[in-house]
């Protein structure tokens, strides 16, 4: 297929679909964590605002965790079918981590997750709010032992080798590896930041097509807040992450610089643009900043490491892919520093928080930015596996002798059915979340809470409501106040 192996094939069908799988889970993660947020402010102020955001982002993240579980299965089962001898060689190490992950994680999200999808009106507050504070808990836990496994790949340690398979010699080691608390932090402060850029953007569309009322000013406010703070501590974490990378995976670093050599003592410049070249073993067109790369990299004026050329051609990892995918999520790090500074601005000037609400360049600035965290995410793993490469167990386990022995043509049908049935199928359902973020948040009657007094009249659900959503594309009426409810002062919260 288009003259590629069996062993290419392979990989871009993984490719494939954990470029799928790991958007929905960064989101939920993110999203999770901001409804246990949402609620425990309306616990603590009655306000009616965060219940309208709270059942406007539900459905949101029943959707996206229903397609990540979707996707998750199939990774599962394709380690096993293209990757068999990965399986057999390290199975007795990845098998046991990825069950843990299911024993403890995916059982309490799911035990917790009907609960927190169609209790609102069937059990207290404060039954409810534990089952989304569970959930939250649990895709917590999943990513941890999902980027435990993968760390482990990255830096393989805790292991012994017997009758030609890896088997476990110290789980603590095991688990935590070098590189696991590095990895787990950046990729969980990740997941807030998509979710909160996803946020943002979807409260500055809407007020931008004149929908402006407290729910979506306050979920503008929210994330730029979330930004501002996340965003540089990312940042820091992304520092020291890429040290551990020197230390651990010196070859992975020079192909993210594009550092071919070292020059006597001479420090090494921060490449902003370049065109690193395989064959030729060089860096054509570097536009660079002296010592800066020295500066960063080792906290040196002058410091140096280790360059490609240190490292045998066969171990050296694909510098084009790995230089670009780096600089792209760095950049867009950086633009989303820029899109909370800007906020806080705004909010300083004369008129304070207002300003947000009026400001259209600043509104459509982060319109663009909703997608830049799930770009960032795949411009990251892109950046890890690739550069991981030739191993898939590093410095253990070739990629090449990990694969299945499936021919080419086997391979290239079962990428194309996959093409064609996720493009269906996702594609389908980020329509359909798009379709719901564009409603924005209205007020209801099911969002009356349940007080739990006996012979209390509770609100009926059908099973998929907490995913329903309206079909006509107009903006839907605000429900009329309900006996009892405070009616609402413009611009001041319900």
């Amino acid at each position: 297929m288009f003259g590629l192996s069996a062993l290419d094939l392979a990989r871009v069908q993984f490719a494939f679909t954990m470029s799928f799988h790991i958007l929905f889970p960064a989101i939920t993660i993110g999203m999770a964590s901001y409804l246990a947020v949402l609620e425990l402010c309306w616990l603590r102020t009655r306000r009616q605002v965060y219940v309208d955001l709270y059942h406007y982002w539900i459905k949101i993240f029943a959707v996206c965790f229903g397609m990540g579980v979707v996707s998750g299965i199939v990774m599962a089962y394709q380690i096993g079918t293209n990757w068999g001898y990965l399986s057999e060689f390290a199975g007795s190490i990845m098998g046991p981590i990825l069950s843990y992950e299911v024993l403890t994680a995916f059982f309490l999200e799911a035990g917790f997750l009907g609960v927190m999808l169609f209790g609102w009106t069937r059990v207290g507050p404060g039954l409810h709010f534990g089952a989304t504070c569970a959930v939250a808990v649990g895709t917590l836990i999943s990513a941890t032992w999902i980027l435990a496994a993968n760390s482990w790949m990255q830096t393989p340690q805790g292991y012994a080798i017997e009758g030609g398979r890896m088997v476990p010699a110290d789980w603590l080691a095991i688990v935590f590896n070098p590189s696991f608390p590095y990895r787990l932090l950046h990729m969980v402060i990740a997941a807030y930041l998509t979710t909160a850029l996803i946020v943002g953007a979807t409260g500055a569309w809407q007020l931008l097509k004149g929908r402006d009322n407290p729910a979506v000013r306050k979920m503008l406010s929210m994330a730029m807040w979330m930004i501002l703070l996340v965003a540089p501590i990312q940042a820091v974490v992304g520092d020291f992450h890429g040290l551990n990378t020197l230390k651990h995976q010196p070859a992975k670093l020079a192909a993210m610089e594009g550092h071919w050599q070292n020059e006597g003592d001479k420090a090494i410049p921060l490449l902003l643009f370049g065109m690193p070249d395989m064959e030729e073993e060089r860096t054509r067109y570097a536009v660079g900043i002296p010592h800066l790369g020295s500066l960063i990299l080792t906290h040196s004026w002058n410091g140096q490491f280790p360059g490609l050329k240190d490292f045998p051609r066969e171990e050296r990892p694909n510098s084009l892919i790995v230089f670009w995918s780096f600089r792209l999520m760095v950049g867009l790090g950086l633009l989303m520093i820029a899109l909370g500074a800007w906020s806080l601005w705004l909010r300083r000037k004369r008129g304070g928080e207002a300003r947000l609400w009026h400001n259209r360049p600043f509104l459509r600035f982060a319109v663009w930015m909703g997608p830049a965290g799930l770009v960032a995410i795949l411009a990251g793993w892109t950046t890890t596996e690739v550069g991981r490469q030739p191993w898939v167990v590093y410095g253990v386990l070739r990629t090449a002798d990990a694969v299945s022995p499936h021919g080419a043509a086997e391979l290239g049908l079962t990428l194309a059915l996959f093409v064609v049935a996720y493009m269906f199928v996702f594609g389908t359902g980020t329509v359909y979340l798009l379709r719901m973020m564009r409603k924005g948040p209205q007020r209801s009657a099911l969002h009356t809470p349940a007080q739990g007094g006996p012979g209390e009249e509770r609100t009926p659900s059908r099973p998929l409501s907490a995913a329903d959503v309206q079909n006509d594309d107009d903006e839907g009426e605000a429900s009329p106040d309900l006996p009892g409810r405070d009616k609402e002062e413009p611009g001041h919260g319900y």
